[in-house]
């Protein structure tokens, strides 16, 4: 509405549409937002000034007036936001058309934080939490009879009655082992992360169980080791030393993949002439910077945030899904790194 003195815009307020209707300021917001008895006459003028005035309504004030905040809570162990990022950015595509926004808060792993941090989002009366981290390994759940709902995501409650949302990293491995070997690799090796990690494990299984089914094994043993690109080039010593015709190798993370890249170009194995090289997680600064561009498995995190979004949606509005863990499946990004063995 225009302000006829200064010419600026000024906001229609519900002051402004019980003086154009002539009626109390309480009557007119019971009759904008459908509560209490008045006469239809009543009702039909404050509706007709609002439309006239051009008004619009608070969103905070309604949810307000509804027991509502339009808020949830994200409760993240990954201080580097290299996981918790992409599930946050699903999310919030979820929860955007909700028009829900989002309280993150970083535990850096600390329980006595992650305490704090919950005790202040049930303090700023959110309508729901989702948990996340780095690791997909069962943990406790943030608390039993919480007064809001609660969603795991790239992580799982030891509670299955709680909803939990992880990748496929077993399907990821699995996949990355079918496409080396419609490649015509047939000698693939695997260097990869921790073995007390669930989701080297997993991973290492998926590829030595797609193998199996080519009536083919891993080219040496599987080589746990560290997340990081110099266990990579160690790895990849280590390898090439014990099966020097490997023609693949499959990488449990992207960080040892681009390891793994320098040792082979150190040692004069082409890629992916000479050897095949094939990542995890598609973290485009480390899969892009790789030389040549690194093909990779993708967790697919911001469809797990969406998911969990969803879930946290339906829980919110009365109908909670059944406990237990989802499973989100894996996708294959391609790259130079994988291209075909010519004869």
């Amino acid at each position: 509405m225009a302000n006829p003195s200064d010419g600026t815009a000024r906001t229609v307020t519900i002051r402004d549409v019980a003086a154009a209707a002539d009626v109390s300021i309480g009557t007119a917001s019971k009759a904008l937002n459908g509560r209490g008895r008045m006469r239809v006459e009543t009702r039909d003028r404050v509706l007709a000034a609002a439309e006239r005035l051009g008004f619009r309504p608070n969103p905070l004030a309604q949810g307000l007036l509804a027991g509502r905040t339009y808020t949830v809570g994200l409760v993240t162990g990954d201080s580097f936001g290299r996981f918790s990022i992409p599930v946050m950015l699903g999310a919030e595509d979820a929860l955007g058309a909700g028009q829900i926004s989002v309280f993150m808060c970083d535990t850096r792993d600390d329980p006595i934080r992650e305490r704090h941090y919950v005790e202040r989002l049930l303090a700023r009366r959110v309508e729901g939490i989702i948990v996340t981290g780095r690791r997909t390994e069962p943990r406790p759940g943030i608390g039993r009879d919480l007064p809001v709902p609660v969603v795991y995501a790239m992580t799982q409650s030891t509670d299955d009655s709680d909803v939990s949302i992880i990748p496929d990293d077993e399907g990821g491995g699995a996949l990355a082992a079918r496409h080396l070997m419609a490649t015509g690799r047939t000698r693939i090796g695997h260097v990869t992360g921790p073995q007390r990690f669930q989701a080297a494990r997993r991973r290492a299984q998926g590829l030595t169980s797609a193998l199996s089914s080519a009536g083919l094994s891993p080219a040496g043993e599987i080589l746990y080791g560290q997340w990081s690109e110099e266990w990579g080039r160690q790895g990849a010593d280590v390898l090439l030393h014990a099966t020097p015709d490997v023609d693949a190798i499959f990488c449990g993370s992207d960080q040892i993949a681009r390891g793994v890249a320098e040792t082979l170009r150190e040692r004069g194995r082409r890629v992916p002439e000479d050897v095949a090289l094939v990542g995890f997680d598609n973290w485009e600064p480390m899969a892009l910077g790789c030389r040549p561009p690194l093909t990779t498995v993708d967790m697919n995190l911001g469809e797990i945030g969406r998911l969990a979004a969803r879930h946290l949606l339906d829980a919110i509005a009365g109908q909670p899904t059944t406990g237990g863990v989802t499973i989100v499946p894996a996708s294959l990004v391609l790259r130079e790194s994988t291209r075909r063995a010519t004869p």
